[in-house]
């Protein structure tokens, strides 16, 4: 099971060369050394390594309102550190992460970078939705098998955006 973990990791970490054959990790040498420690720091801190999103917009208002059309999501809204920011819903002690709609001079949507996926249990529905609040489909809902469906839009901002439907 260690071995199974280390090589997830250092895949990861882009070390999988070690592990995969590539090239053979011996004892005591530096990528050796690199996972073991990382390795452990993970199991030891047993978090996932994102905490917080940031979705650039242009106009807050709009967007608030095609991600609330979309998802059914409430947001509170904050000035922080000299930008406009609309927080996603935070549920203390429930899985995954959140986020904010955020307007400032360094926020400019893009289809290109980051992908941030949404949860849905029905991605046909959910795309549909952000089609009908003037988003488009960019990448149509895909079968990944044991890992369920996704696909990806473009939101009111122009962002890419993607979805995530866990096989049932």
């Amino acid at each position: 099971m260690k071995n199974i973990l280390i090589g997830i990791v250092a895949v990861a970490l882009g070390l999988g060369g070690y592990f995969l054959g590539k090239q053979k990790a011996q004892p005591g040498d530096q990528a050796s050394k690199t996972v073991a420690t990382q390795t452990t720091q993970a199991v030891q801190t047993a978090t996932n390594p994102v905490v917080y999103f940031e979705i650039p917009v242009l106009d807050p208002e709009r967007a608030m309102q095609f991600y609330q059309a979309v998802f059914r999501f409430d947001f509170s809204r904050e000035e922080i550190d000299h930008n406009d920011m609309c927080l996603f819903p935070l549920v203390n002690g429930a899985a995954g992460i959140t986020g904010a709609l955020a307007k400032g001079d360094t926020y400019k949507p893009a289809q290109t970078g980051t992908l941030v996926y949404f949860h849905t249990d029905d991605i046909d529905a959910t795309l549909a939705k952000a089609v009908k609040n003037g988003g488009r489909i960019f990448y149509p809902k895909t079968d990944n098998g044991d890992l369920g469906s996704v696909a990806e839009f473009i939101d009111s901002e122009g962002n890419r955006v993607a979805l995530h439907q866990p096989k049932p």
